[in-house]
């Protein structure tokens, strides 16, 4: 176990000298009403990050106990890490939608006026009716053009 963190931290390391930093979020420009959400969200989301890492780490040495032991209760044990992490897996993605929720960028990303669903409330009749009036419009593509 020891030997694989040493791994890991070489491993860390190595890619921080060979990567281009990335772009501080202290770099960025945020407007002063905004910026307790921002710092909020950050936050959270960064203890979010920190419990899936801990809860990896955990959820490996017990995969090996139970595997060791072969005893339910730990196979028990074992099911119940997993869900907490799936649990909260799904924390972290509510966090991001009610980020947009309350920034307003879930409005940005749908253009207005776009009607997704249309529905017909109607006879056959009548929808008949209305696609012989409008035939003029109807611009008839043939096959053999092509």
């Amino acid at each position: 176990m020891v030997n694989a963190m040493t791994d890991k931290n070489k491993l860390m390391n190595s890619l921080s000298k060979n990567l281009p930093a990335e772009k501080s979020a202290q770099s960025v420009v945020v407007p002063e009403q905004n910026k307790d959400l921002v710092d909020d969200y950050e936050y959270s989301r960064d203890r979010y990050k920190g419990i899936l890492d801990k809860g990896e780490e955990a959820l490996n040495g017990m995969m090996d106990l139970a595997a060791e032991s072969e005893h339910p209760r730990a196979y028990e044990v074992l099911s119940g890490m997993l869900k907490n992490m799936a649990d909260v897996t799904d924390k972290l993605m509510d966090l991001q939608k009610k980020k947009k929720d309350l920034t307003g960028e879930s409005k940005k990303d749908q253009p207005q006026g776009l009607t997704q669903n249309n529905v017909f409330v109607g006879s056959t009749t009548d929808l008949q009716r209305m696609l012989l009036n409008k035939k003029s419009e109807i611009i008839d593509v043939d096959s053999t053009d092509e």
